[in-house]
């Protein structure tokens, strides 16, 4: 069974912007009787390893996450939720799983949302594969392969289908489609919440760099103002 752990990480000391802090807000009006461990400097070793130390000192403190909420859910159980996802309704019932992930778009595995019971074997293999890992290349240049890449390929060799569909494959892990935790269409920036939808992850990216922020948002508001289908219409001539 899943503990009501929530995990979440703030690296690099920063104020949390009030984005964020409306996110969070969700997370305790909708689980009031869920625990939150915040993932830091103060309580993660940032030099634990080679590919943690060069992401931290790059400052590229998102990487750092990727290791830090892997490691939380290996040793603790519980669920993790980046700090740019908001939460409609409470995870109670997916609490009797012993793993949960959910697609997001391309058919990836998500890991702004991921729950799992304490010591799951996918969590080991997770952990497992940054042991050893350097995110400075030997050119210099930075690896930056996502977390999604990890994991979407670690569960594809316990029997993943990539197909959007709910789906139970080894070891207990229970795959939900894009509706439940990640209905937020980042491509068009269009939000495609359900009933089914019990959290969003909403790309606030402040791990990209200003001008593809500034393309972020001028893509939303064609998608608000003149539909999904013009701004794909917009990509599918620009493309050809």
């Amino acid at each position: 069974m899943i503990p009501k752990i929530v995990h979440y990480c703030w690296f690099g000391g920063n104020e949390m912007p009030d984005k964020v802090k409306r996110c969070m807000d969700s997370w305790h009006e909708n689980l009031p009787d869920y625990q939150f461990i915040e993932w830091n400097e103060k309580n993660f070793d940032v030099y634990s390893s080679a590919y943690v130390k060069e992401a931290y000192e790059n400052k590229k403190y998102a990487f750092v996450s990727d290791v830090a909420r892997a490691q939380a859910l290996k040793e603790y159980g519980g669920i993790y939720l980046d700090t740019d996802v908001m939460v409609f309704q409470s995870f109670d019932k997916i609490l009797d799983h012993r793993c949960v992930f959910g697609f997001e778009y391309g058919n990836w595995i998500a890991t702004s949302f991921m729950a799992c019971e304490k010591n799951h074997p996918a969590l080991d293999i997770f952990v497992s594969s940054y042991e050893g890992a350097h995110f400075m290349n030997a050119d210099g240049t930075m690896n930056t392969t996502t977390n999604v890449q990890r994991l979407t390929h670690i569960l594809e060799g316990r029997g993943l289908k990539r197909n959007n569909e709910k789906q139970e494959i080894q070891d207990g892990i229970v795959i939900y489609p894009i509706e439940y935790f990640s209905p937020y269409d980042y491509v068009n920036c269009i939000m495609e919440k359900t009933d089914n939808s019990i959290c969003a992850h909403l790309f606030f990216v402040s791990w990209m760099s200003k001008k593809e922020q500034t393309k972020k948002v001028v893509k939303g508001l064609i998608s608000k103002t003149l539909g999904k289908n013009v701004l794909e219409k917009i990509r599918k001539n620009k493309e050809g």
